[in-house]
């Protein structure tokens, strides 16, 4: 099963079933700052929500498409970091991530993608990793630009977020510039 120690107090682990409850609890707590930007969370009623999709993400990794994992901070759910399913033919994924409004600011999601970039560059042997933030979303599209990505452009009108279309920022990260000096 996938699992890292990122550092000392974050570990990064493919969700099981039994998360779904805290997931849950954590999603929902965070429910006004997340739907800003995910189009996941109005979707999300109960941990019945959050098990099926635990169920889906497990399925994903057990098909060699990549991990869907929980960020745990001294034991605590504080929020995710995990691919989209693989391109086994271009050797490439997307990536997303999403940490509760009072972790923002720590590196914590910073820290974890690097830990995902490794395992999939290094690990699994991806050649190209994506990175798609919302036009808006600083803070999201201050992640790939610590770790070094290539902003490639804006995908226009890219997904549909509550009630309204958002443009998408498109970042980059190639197998050879993620072996090269590692930036952030």
């Amino acid at each position: 099963m996938f699992q890292r120690k990122v550092d000392d107090s974050i570990e990064i682990r493919q969700f099981e079933p039994r998360d779904a409850e805290m997931v849950f609890a954590v999603a929902h707590r965070n429910r006004a700052y997340l739907r800003q930007w995910l189009p996941w969370v109005d979707l999300t009623h109960s941990p019945k929500d959050v098990r099926e999709f635990i169920l889906r993400s497990l399925a994903q990794y057990h098909s060699n498409q990549g991990p869907n994992a929980g960020i745990w901070i001294d034991g605590e759910f504080a929020g995710s970091v995990g691919c989209h399913h693989i391109d086994w033919v271009n050797r490439a994924c997307s990536i997303g991530y999403w940490v509760e409004e009072a972790r923002q600011r720590q590196g914590i999601v910073t820290r974890c993608c690097r830990s995902l970039l490794d395992y999939l560059f290094d690990e699994v042997g991806l050649h190209r990793v994506v990175i798609q933030c919302g036009v808006g979303n600083t803070r999201s599209c201050a992640i790939p630009e610590r770790l070094g990505f290539t902003r490639e452009g804006v995908s226009r009108e890219a997904e549909w977020v509550n009630d309204h279309w958002v443009d998408l920022i498109v970042w980059r990260m190639l197998e050879t510039e993620w072996r090269g000096p590692k930036a952030g």
